[in-house]
């Protein structure tokens, strides 16, 4: 059973405070996710669709606006039935608007020349008479937006404000999950201390243990606190955000999947180095930790024997092992991490500038401004989860190999604690040639033999 399964069973005991966070969390992308949408449509609808065609009408009603003597309104606010008048159109030529009474080709390079508009497309020419608006009249046009335009921008905020609480929601209640999982760990871990044998407390230092305990207890916390927090935050958030660009444009949005086994390439050509020196640096500090350990319980004879020099050259032998396999991880990270979410990001980038430009040179270009903006941030939104999920790579493997630490801890061989009462034994204890080591070459004592009767301490 790999650590992975082992973790997932810890999980399983707090599955519902889980799946409340993780309910939360969808919540929360959703409504992130919804911004950009909302500003596609405030931009192409109601402030760029002032260019869309207008036509004359008969009933002065809603959306119709007054403009010298007649009344007119968008098509798109036109019902099935309703009889459309002379076709009109509002364009903007630089900073200001014109009014053009007839229907025009709007794409193209538009220059107004006294009362006429001039649009050159290609060899094409196009001239049509044209009135310049005034801020008066233009806001006229705009008026039947305006209510639509301040409830978008308040639907805005309020899914915003609404993403902000079910952040701090999920936020809490992964935290919560969490502890608990760490807490039945360190009262497992603890009750197979009581169960291993004491051979084994001969072989392995207490510091190590303790070490085990605590720090690597606390990287495993870290690894559902913090590390499967990005991940499972970054995997919805990257869902959500590919299936908002497959709904807006189907070829680029397969474009921008192409990141996603880039990444997983890369995840698994860092695992496969970073591990090893994850394995080194735990495995040292636990060395280090239980060589502090076994130096303040043995002072005493330390400085009997003058081993000071010994001791203090072990400590700065483990120490600069530590230091250097830390260092090898550190330029790892800095080399490749932030540097391959960069590359991702610029290329995205380039391919979104070339899709939109080589549509817009051919001149069959339907894509619009909101949807270039959606495209972009989207994209920018993209990279932001891609950034938590490689910074936390580091600590993923060190909450990966503190867990295994941990777990090797838990499947030593033990024997229950016995409640009954046991007789105090009686008798003599007498050793011969007894040779004891706390590992294969490291001898304590050798060839001992001495009797020790009942009641003697020798």
């Amino acid at each position: 059973m790999n650590v992975g399964t082992k973790l997932f069973k810890y999980v399983l005991y707090y599955k519902k405070s889980f799946i409340g966070a993780l309910c939360l969390l969808l919540l929360m992308v959703a409504a992130e996710l919804s911004g950009p949408i909302i500003a596609k449509r405030l931009i192409d609808q109601h402030i760029l669709g002032i260019e869309k065609p207008w036509y004359e009408t008969r009933e002065p009603g809603e959306n119709a606006v007054p403009y010298k003597g007649k009344h007119y309104k968008r098509g798109d606010y036109f019902h099935e039935q309703e009889e459309k008048g002379q076709e009109v159109r509002i364009l903007q030529v630089q900073r200001q608007f014109v009014f053009v009474p007839e229907a025009v080709k709007a794409d193209g390079e538009r220059i107004v020349q006294g009362d006429r508009l001039i649009i050159k497309r290609n060899a094409e020419t196009g001239t049509y008479p044209a009135d310049i608006l005034s801020t008066r009249d233009l806001f006229l046009f705009y008026e039947p937006e305006l209510e639509k335009i301040v409830n978008l921008i308040l639907l805005y905020f309020g899914f915003v404000g609404a993403a902000s609480l079910l952040e701090y929601g999920q936020t809490y209640a992964l935290q919560v999950s969490s502890n608990r999982v760490i807490q039945k760990m360190r009262i497992d871990v603890l009750k197979q201390i009581h169960r291993i044998p004491i051979s084994y407390f001969d072989r392995i230092p207490a510091g190590r243990i303790v070490s085990c305990v605590t720090n690597d207890t606390e990287a495993v916390k870290e690894l559902f606190v913090t590390v499967l927090r990005n991940f499972f935050t970054g995997t919805v958030y990257i869902t959500g955000i590919l299936t908002a660009l497959f709904i807006l444009d189907v070829r680029l949005a397969l474009i921008c999947t192409l990141i996603i086994p880039a990444l997983a390439g890369w995840i698994c050509l860092y695992q496969k180095f970073a591990s090893k020196y994850s394995q080194t640096i735990r495995s040292t500090l636990s060395d280090i930790n239980g060589l502090i350990n076994e130096t303040i319980q043995c002072m005493p004879v330390i400085r009997a024997f003058s081993r000071q020099r010994t001791v203090r050259q072990e400590f700065e032998d483990k120490n600069v092992r530590y230091f250097t396999y830390s260092n090898k991880l550190l330029t790892l990270k800095a080399l490749t991490s932030n540097n391959l979410v960069t590359v991702l990001r610029s290329l995205a980038l380039a391919a979104i500038i070339w899709y939109f430009g080589s549509a817009g040179l051919s001149h069959q270009s339907v894509f619009t401004f909101g949807m270039i903006y959606a495209f972009v941030e989207y994209v920018e939104r993209l990279f932001q989860p891609l950034v938590g999920m490689v910074n936390q790579l580091a600590q993923l493997n060190h909450s990966l190999v503190s867990a295994e630490r941990v777990f090797r801890l838990m499947e030593e061989e033990g024997s229950d604690v016995a409640d009954e009462e046991t007789p105090r034994m009686k008798g003599n204890v007498k050793f011969e040639n007894v040779s004891f080591a706390y590992s294969d070459d490291h001898y304590v004592l050798r060839d001992i033999s001495f009797e020790a009767k009942q009641g003697q301490t020798i």
